[in-house]
């Protein structure tokens, strides 16, 4: 199969990765309004990371049974393109509606929707880079992915405080008290998702399936009880490289999830001396979150493409280490900081560690896996993302007070030792391919 593949140009694998643009931004809307929004609509500071739950369940329920499902699906648009099509269109209309919620159990149960939506379009999309690169192109594809990553969040952290820059008042609200610029950006991201994603289904289609292929898929066995066994068979006879990677996996994500889930009630804390959701401090905070998150996830953006001859002369494994070392660093710094021009150093860790976390565990992990078994495998690599994100949720509310001390800032703190420990675990990963 790999022989079939053709060589693609930069051009090529820049335009099959527009459409991940469009995934990420809804992600970086998440990431970025999630916890004042539902500050705004009332919730409880320290239960915060239980509001977030729908994204871990959500992936961890849907990503392995549509990556199954697309390793065994024939149609006239190939494999993988249904269902990132299906799940953005539903994710556009996640984004509409999201800003109108009411109440707090309404936009707790709009994300369960939106993760849902993006989580259908996630791993197909990450499937069918695979599938269309040869392996020598791996690298490329997905740091060209983990660029994307870098710029649509950059764009979706920053929407809010471009739109109050343009002249938008930041204290105008709505009845639900969601920021009117918080709105705008969620309606231009529900733009985005769709258009994006149909750009790269246009511009670089599916390779058609092998006479080989069609048989494989036509005599495997078809229906939900035949899902959940190639999912099960998958984990039993799971590469390795991939088994390790869950100890790294771990720590990084719950450190990550620590940052985005605080970031705002800490900044809000040692930046504006508040803690009231409704104060106009609060909305500082959030605007800032946005400018500093935007930045790194700029770094992010630049630091995708640079980092590639470090990867192709050190191995994933040693830059993902570097690069984790320097956001746990950060991490640290962060809680210190009064001043806001300082606030974008530590960013710079982050924004590296960012860039590699969307590209170098897939490079990792796309050399060791059988390439008829990709959707299935990416399927199941996520859920070493949101088991991390599940453990956060479920645990930190009850460390919070006892251990933390009540304080959002050491949270952030949490965050960068928990990434160091991620730092240390890659180390340990044995790799296809070190270059």
């Amino acid at each position: 199969m790999s022989a079939l593949k053709p060589h693609l140009s930069l051009s090529q694998i820049i335009n099959m990765n527009v459409g991940f643009f469009g995934i990420q931004f809804s992600f970086g809307l998440q990431q970025a309004n999630m916890s004042p929004i539902y500050q705004y609509l009332g919730a409880d500071e320290s239960k915060l990371p239980l509001l977030w739950l729908a994204g871990p369940v959500t992936g961890l329920l849907v990503q392995p049974i549509v990556g199954a499902m697309s390793d065994r699906t024939q149609s006239r648009w190939g494999r993988r393109t249904p269902y990132f099509l299906i799940g953005a269109i539903l994710c556009s209309l996640g984004l509409l509606i999201m800003p109108y919620s009411p109440t707090l159990w309404f936009a707790a149960g709009m994300l369960w929707i939106l993760d849902a939506a993006n989580n259908v379009t996630m791993e197909p999309y990450r499937a069918y880079v695979s599938d269309r690169l040869n392996q020598d192109q791996h690298a490329r594809g997905f740091l060209t992915q983990s660029a994307f990553t870098g710029l649509a969040q950059t764009l979706a952290y920053l929407t809010p405080s471009l739109l109050v820059w343009m002249g938008m008042n930041k204290d105008a609200v709505g009845d639900n008290h969601i920021p009117q610029a918080t709105l705008t950006a969620f309606l231009i991201g529900a733009f985005l998702s769709f258009t994006t994603v149909w750009w790269s289904v246009k511009k670089v289609p599916e390779l058609p399936l092998t006479e080989v292929e069609r048989q494989h898929i036509a005599a495997a066995p078809k229906g939900p009880k035949a899902t959940l066994a190639e999912i099960v068979d998958a984990m039993k006879h799971m590469p390795p490289t991939m088994r390790k990677l869950w100890w790294m996996k771990l720590f990084q994500w719950y450190g990550m999830m620590c940052y985005w889930i605080y970031i705002v009630p800490a900044l809000a804390k040692t930046m504006f001396a508040t803690t009231d959701p409704q104060s106009a401090g609060f909305r500082d905070a959030s605007l800032l979150n946005g400018q500093i998150g935007g930045f790194y996830n700029f770094v992010a953006f630049l630091a995708a493409f640079a980092m590639l001859p470090f990867v192709r002369r050190w191995g994933p494994k040693a830059v993902h280490a570097t690069c984790l070392l320097a956001a746990a660093l950060g991490m640290w710094m962060l809680p210190t900081i009064q001043d806001k021009a300082l606030l974008f150093v530590p960013m710079i860790g982050i924004g590296l560690a960012w860039a590699s976390i969307m590209g170098n565990p897939y490079v990792m992990l796309a050399g060791s896996i059988p390439p008829e078994r990709a959707g299935v495998y990416m399927g199941i690599f996520n859920m070493f993302i949101v088991i991390p994100m599940l453990i956060q949720m479920v645990t930190l509310p009850l460390i919070y007070h006892s251990l933390l001390g009540g304080q959002p800032d050491n949270v952030i703190r949490l965050a960068g030792v928990l990434l160091a420990c991620a730092a240390v675990a890659v180390l340990r990963v044995p790799t296809a391919t070190s270059k």
